[in-house]
């Protein structure tokens, strides 16, 4: 069977890692955007809506951490702001 996580153990990231992503994806969570894929959107610089003008969908959607619900959170806040994907 597999690991089973306790209630306050957050994945195996150490906490120096959690702190800094907490201090670069504020805005992603003002819209409620999942943890894994709010680690990913840091960790490829994007750190708010804006930034994501700079990638395709595809390499969004090749993020390791992003899923089909968040990369769906997206598209809408992008929609409402008039931002597009980069081709």
């Amino acid at each position: 069977m597999g690991k089973v996580a306790k209630p306050n153990q957050v994945c195996d990231i150490p906490q120096a890692e959690l702190d800094r992503y907490e201090k670069l994806d504020q805005e992603w969570r003002e819209y409620n955007i999942a943890a894994p894929a709010r680690r990913a959107l840091v960790d490829a610089k994007l750190y708010k809506v804006s930034d994501l003008r700079k990638i395709s969908l595809a390499e969004l959607e090749g993020l390791h951490g992003m899923g089909k619900s968040a990369v769906a959170r997206l598209k809408v806040l992008m929609n409402a702001k008039k931002i597009k994907f980069r081709p």
